[in-house]
């Protein structure tokens, strides 16, 4: 099976999310700047009626978003988006240019990710669903910058209510995951 790289830059750069809870394996993962995206926090939910943002990207010519370019397959690829909810428009896939943050100088090469074009900026990030993407990000070796930015950003405590929408949708994830993976 051919195998494509995917650029996250949200809960999924945290590896425990990525391996346990999408159910996804890696050849490869690199920290990588997209220039020409602005990550913003103002995601609405899928489900209405909860009060957390999650995160997504915008175009915007003057930015950068950093995140990690993982190599995965494409089989790998689309359950990240079945677990997304590309078919049901909770997010699209976009391609975008990154290049590693190793190499500045290193040529840059496609990546797939997901964007969204809806927005609630009034809406704000869970204290844990900001963890996710302050840990991914401390895992994968991004500048401290960049996490003292992420760290910056306005958020909630998580509700009861939202923990169990949580745990029920944890429990539809692992019921989504595949059984046998492609061999590598």
């Amino acid at each position: 099976m051919s195998e494509v790289w995917y650029f996250a830059y949200g809960s999924n750069m945290q590896a425990d999310t990525f391996r346990g809870r999408r159910g996804v394996e890696w050849a490869r993962a690199m920290p990588v700047r997209a220039r020409g995206w602005r990550l913003v926090l103002d995601k609405p939910p899928l489900l209405p009626g909860a009060a957390t943002s999650y995160a997504n990207i915008v175009p915007d010519p003057d930015a950068e978003v950093l995140g990690v370019a993982y190599h995965v397959t494409e089989h790998d690829l689309a359950h990240i988006e079945l677990t997304e909810g590309v078919a049901i428009g909770n997010y699209e896939r976009v391609a975008i240019d990154v290049t590693p943050l190793a190499d500045p100088a290193a040529s840059s090469f496609r990546c797939w990710s997901l964007h969204s074009t809806k927005r609630a900026p009034e809406l704000r990030p869970s204290e844990r669903y900001l963890r996710l993407l302050v840990c991914g990000a401390e895992e994968h070796g991004l500048p401290a910058a960049w996490i003292a930015w992420l760290r910056s950003h306005p958020c909630h405590p998580e509700s009861a209510a939202e923990q169990e929408l949580r745990s029920h949708l944890d429990e539809a994830l692992r019921a989504l995951r595949p059984g046998k993976k492609e061999p590598r």
